[in-house]
């Protein structure tokens, strides 16, 4: 019984995890700043983009972060802010 509620719960968090993303990116594209602009904050913070893209409303990106991090990233197009992060150890 406590394996399947424990596959249950991780099974919940693994489908809602795009999901959170995608709900924190809900703004109108005529809101959004440019790609460039993205890059440039990023990389001003330390950030290395090894592949940008654009996914459920928010711009991903696969790279390092200031500490030298192996991450995937969801970003806010509007303000930057970060709004879902993975990092690989």
């Amino acid at each position: 019984m406590k394996s399947l509620l424990a596959t249950l719960l991780i099974s919940t968090a693994v489908v809602s995890a795009p999901a959170m993303a995608g709900d924190k990116c809900n703004v109108p594209k005529n809101e959004w700043q440019s790609e460039q602009a993205f890059r440039d904050a990023v990389q001003a913070k330390g950030w290395e983009v090894k592949k940008f893209k654009v996914d459920d409303g928010c711009y991903e990106i696969y790279g390092y972060d200031e500490k030298q991090r192996r991450v995937e990233a969801y970003f806010n197009p509007k303000t930057f802010e970060i709004v879902k992060m993975e990092v690989e150890d």
